[in-house]
């Protein structure tokens, strides 16, 4: 710690916090963790590489597909290092450097995660409302933009973030909320003026949730499209090409939302509850994505077994 004057100490260490009340099992704890990240990350790697190697899969929805699992990737990387040390080893403390970069890490994967699943929504649409069409739309070239336009737009959105918290004084506390760093979290540990960091955060925010509201839209065109549909059979099938989507959409915000709410609306807020729901946030959508898609998508589970010789 620096000494700033005779009031005043700075924070040069951060502390995360595991599971409250439970710390004594920690190491039993961090046993399905590691095997959740081992699954999330061979799962997803599968996928990317199913879809590299197979020429049958080399079409628009796979292309998204094999984002999101970048994304997923993303996400269970940049946490991995902290969860795997303050479960297995108990090592709580982090450095402020190391800490802005994690956050800007899952701060930009989230973002781009809730992007491809716009997106996708949008391919979901397309697809139902404009089959013949669909390829022309679509192409190879202009999914290759998009993925790159959204890659750009995530992490420059966030970019700022390490910056601004870089340039704050922290004396007040050094116990952050979660087992790994967030922005809003870091960010009330600051004891020097926060005003242009807390509305950057708040405009992020709600950049990142108009992907949800766009969603949502998508599938009101996309129900009134299927409606229109005169066969039932035929509207079961359009529908049952966007269920692993909605199962995506599902796993990520739900949580987001919970922890939402939990954190304004909570009279009597539980840190365990906290913990948990932000935990989950990280390690269920990198997890389930792959799972979901196997087994929902007919293609990539023919392709993924064919790889595994049980086809």
């Amino acid at each position: 710690m620096h000494t700033l004057n005779s009031s005043k100490v700075e924070i040069t260490t951060f502390f995360l916090i595991g599971i409250p009340g439970l710390e004594h099992v920690h190491l039993w704890i961090s046993v399905p963790i590691s095997l959740m990240y081992l699954v999330a990350i061979l799962g997803n790697c599968t996928i990317l590489f199913v879809i590299r190697t197979e020429p049958s899969l080399h079409a628009p929805m796979y292309y998204f597909l094999s984002m999101l699992a970048v994304s997923d990737l993303g996400l269970s990387l940049s946490s991995l290092p902290t969860m795997l040390r303050l479960f297995v080893f108990n090592a709580t403390g982090i450095s402020p450097n190391a800490c802005f970069a994690q956050e800007f890490f899952i701060h930009g994967f989230t973002d781009m995660e809730s992007s491809m699943l716009l997106v996708m929504s949008f391919d979901c649409f397309l697809a139902i409302h404009s089959p013949l069409i669909y390829s022309s739309i679509l192409t190879n070239a202009r999914v290759a933009k998009m993925g790159l336009v959204f890659l750009i737009k995530s992490m420059f959105l966030v970019l700022p973030f390490p910056f601004t918290l870089k340039r704050l004084i922290y004396c007040r506390k050094s116990l952050l909320s979660y087992s790994y760093c967030l922005h809003q979290d870091v960010l009330k540990l600051a004891c020097s003026d926060n005003t242009v960091n807390f509305f950057y955060g708040f405009f992020v925010a709600l950049f990142m949730m108009t992907d949800s509201v766009f969603i949502a839209v998508s599938y009101v065109f996309i129900l009134k499209t299927v409606m229109g549909i005169g066969s039932h059979k035929e509207r079961l099938k359009a529908l049952n090409t966007c269920v692993s989507h909605i199962c995506a959409v599902l796993i990520f915000y739900v949580p987001i939302i919970a922890l939402a709410s939990v954190h304004h609306f909570g009279k009597h807020k539980s840190p365990v509850a906290m913990v948990l729901i932000a935990d989950i946030f990280l390690l269920v959508p990198p997890l389930m994505n792959p799972i979901i898609y196997c087994v929902k998508t007919w293609q990539i589970r023919e392709k993924v077994l064919g790889k595994l010789g049980l086809k």
